[in-house]
């Protein structure tokens, strides 16, 4: 081992002076038993024992004149415990061969009681983090109040300067260029933080982090996009059997001049892409993880390794907890668009659940953010198609 200092023992030299001081000791045992026998031969028989083990006379320069002194096998193991634990961890690290080294690393120490070869033969595993995790969400959470907080003194900045014929906050809440302009600032700015901070606690890519695998979405496309037929099939199916109110919030929105394009533009490109990036890129995985972690802190079930590119691998348990409770928070946040009315609830926690099953079947964060534009296109061309080109909203 090239990495170990050069007073360190080799390991064959050990295990010679480890079994030399194990003879040793059993032959001073059965020397204590036959105290009448003499002096000399008691030395000799020690001797007898030191040249079967190939020990040096040298060991016996010191011999008291009394008897021989043995020397205890733990005294030498606790001079190589000493020796172990004042190694570097890259000395003892660079011996281990790891069959998976992105499920698995070595210890950073060989542990304390425990002897050398333990050590070797035996390491201490770590598994590499899950990510992304609940602490991950925490971040991405600030990150959007930051953003929120940026569109907020925009918003104070288009007020003061009576930009766009806003002159005050109520006509800003009002006024859909303003809220969408907002909404983009919000994500952008998350965005942007993300870029900067998860590439550096992951030590990865942060769009390799989220799994967004757009080749792996690119060749499921005509399933995807089936998916999100029958996520548009779900919705004329509730629309008969649970329609929303006559007049949601949402309505009085398309009723604005110029904002049924602006809402079609912004739903098949901003909204999907970063409501996918929160809650299947975050969201999704920290529940899983944390279904599963539950399980194996009480039921002791065996934790899973990554695969091969370092993503997380979920129990199916774990994936549909996981999945239901992403999809509640997810319809919760539309809930206000739609008067909080039960029949659009339950469509968007079903069409949710579709957008999981897009996310985990094909560990790809793409594939969502394609069932979910797809899926807003179909709502948007069935709307221009009964309103004459947006132009007879009293119809929807």
């Amino acid at each position: 081992m090239n990495s170990l200092p050069k007073e360190f023992p080799h390991e064959e030299e050990l295990h010679a002076r480890l079994s030399a001081a194990q003879a040793e000791q059993e032959a001073a045992s059965e020397a204590h038993e036959v105290s009448a026998e003499p002096e000399p031969e008691r030395r000799d028989a020690a001797r007898e024992v030191q040249a079967e083990n190939g020990m040096q006379e040298t060991w016996f320069q010191n011999e008291p004149a009394s008897g021989l002194e043995p020397v205890a096998a733990n005294e030498i193991q606790n001079e190589g415990d000493a020796r172990n634990d004042s190694l570097a961890p890259q000395a003892i690290a660079a011996e281990l061969v790891l069959t998976d080294p992105m499920a698995v690393e070595p210890a950073a120490s060989g542990g304390h009681g425990r002897t050398l070869f333990e050590s070797l033969s035996h390491p201490e595993v770590y598994f590499a983090p899950r990510v992304p995790h609940f602490g991950h969400v925490l971040v991405l959470g600030i990150l959007f109040g930051i953003g929120w907080l940026m569109a907020g003194l925009a918003a104070l900045v288009v007020v003061q300067a009576h930009l766009f014929g806003i002159g005050t906050l109520e006509q800003a809440s009002t006024d859909i260029r303003f809220t969408l302009a907002s909404e983009a600032i919000i994500d952008i700015v998350a965005l942007a933080g993300c870029l900067v901070i998860f590439p550096r606690l992951w030590h990865r890519g942060f769009f390799n982090g989220i799994s967004w695998r757009r080749s792996r979405a690119r060749r499921r496309s005509p399933r995807l996009v089936g998916a999100a037929f029958l996520c548009f099939v779900l919705a004329l199916v509730n629309a008969r059997l649970m329609p929303g109110p006559a007049d949601a919030p949402i309505d009085r929105v398309f009723r604005a001049p110029g904002a049924a394009w602006l809402l079609f533009a912004f739903a098949i490109t901003f909204a999907p892409f970063f409501e996918e990036i929160a809650f299947r890129g975050f969201l999704l995985p920290a529940m899983c993880t944390a279904c599963d972690w539950i399980a194996e802190k009480l039921f002791d079930t065996p934790r899973r390794f990554l695969d091969a590119e370092g993503q997380p691998q979920w129990s199916l348990p774990a994936m549909i907890c996981g999945s239901v409770l992403t999809s509640i928070p997810f319809a919760g946040m539309h809930a206000a668009q739609t008067a909080y009315s039960l029949g659009p609830f339950v469509l968007l926690v079903s069409v949710s659940l579709v957008l999981c099953w897009a996310r985990l079947g094909a560990r790809s964060l793409s594939a969502a953010v394609l069932v979910h534009a797809s899926y807003n296109f179909m709502l948007f061309a069935l709307m221009f198609i009964d309103t004459g080109g947006f132009k007879h909203l009293d119809n929807m």
